[in-house]
């Protein structure tokens, strides 16, 4: 992996070359959740990748011909396809490459952890298992948890306070190594959002 800790690209920047052979390229924001879940999954799956950070309030021109929204996360592959939304890159990623599965491979099996996904909210106190698919650690887990490792940064711990398998969730998470090698620390969460909040260019490289 490369670039993870790099600073964004803004307005004016050169657009990069080709994605080298043999790698896969994402274009992210360290802050944003959504790409945080596209890392993960690169991480788990141990998919060598380069990550080109975008400053989202200063995008560069080039950027919109990877994705006319100018959203993060893209994928850019060695033959310039490109792939957006990340629900989308994840379950690309899982299909395109070996290694570990983080999708079942029995459609329905795959359906119910998609609609688990979808609706985890209203059925946290029916979960039965340490973590959302089962036993282990698998793509709802990755898809939820941007969100959950910013309570305590947003102030919002109090909810999850009475909802002991969440925490106990939250927990098992944070000691999962992919997990644990892409997580930000409160302070920084905090540092990032009090700049961003003040329409910060800087923000996006906060702590660089």
């Amino acid at each position: 992996m490369s670039g993870g800790s790099a600073k964004s690209l803004a307005k004016g920047s050169a657009p990069p070359g080709p994605v080298p052979e043999g790698l896969i390229r994402v274009y992210s924001m360290r802050f944003c959740p959504y790409a945080q879940r596209t890392l993960l999954v690169l991480k788990a799956k141990g998919i060598e990748h380069e990550i080109i950070n975008i400053n989202l309030r200063n995008k560069p021109e080039w950027f919109f011909k990877k994705n006319p929204l100018g959203l993060v996360p893209v994928l850019e592959n060695s033959q310039g396809q490109l792939i957006s939304e990340s629900t989308i890159t994840c379950e690309y990623l899982d299909e395109a490459y070996p290694g570990k599965k983080l999708l079942p491979d029995d459609p329905y099996e795959k359906a119910c952890q998609k609609m688990v996904f979808e609706l985890f909210s209203k059925v946290l106190t029916n979960k039965k298992t340490t973590f959302f698919g089962g036993n282990s650690v698998s793509m709802i887990d990755y898809l939820i948890w941007p969100w959950f490792e910013r309570l305590e940064a947003v102030e919002l711990n109090e909810c999850v306070a009475h909802t002991p398998k969440l925490k106990l969730w939250i927990a098992a998470m944070k000691k999962d190594p992919t997990v644990s090698a892409l997580l930000h620390d409160v302070k920084t969460h905090q540092g990032f959002l009090g700049l961003y909040l003040q329409n910060s260019l800087e923000a996006f490289d906060y702590g660089l």
